[in-house]
């Protein structure tokens, strides 16, 4: 068992030992419940480490001839997206 100390915040760290066996990491959402005067935390989901290279082909240039990353608008390309989608 471990000791945690709560913040002025009303925050507790889970100890590192914890966090590694659990694979807890930054964006993992726990379930918090009391359950008499005991507080239970599970684990809800995994948050999976994202990489640039996980987002390819995600957004599509249809537009023909050369092009370049300058010309790209990444803001605009989503919105036609959302637009050209049922």
């Amino acid at each position: 068992m471990s000791t945690a100390i709560l913040s002025e915040q009303g925050q507790i760290e889970i100890p590192q030992q914890i966090r590694e066996q659990l694979g807890l990491t930054p964006g993992t959402e726990v379930n918090i419940a009391l359950v008499g005067n005991v507080v239970e935390i599970s684990l809800m989901r995994q948050v999976k480490e994202s990489r640039p290279e996980d987002g390819y082909g995600m957004l599509v240039c249809r537009k023909p001839g050369p092009r370049s990353l300058m010309d790209f608008d990444v803001a605009m390309a989503m919105r036609q997206s959302q637009h050209d989608c049922p």
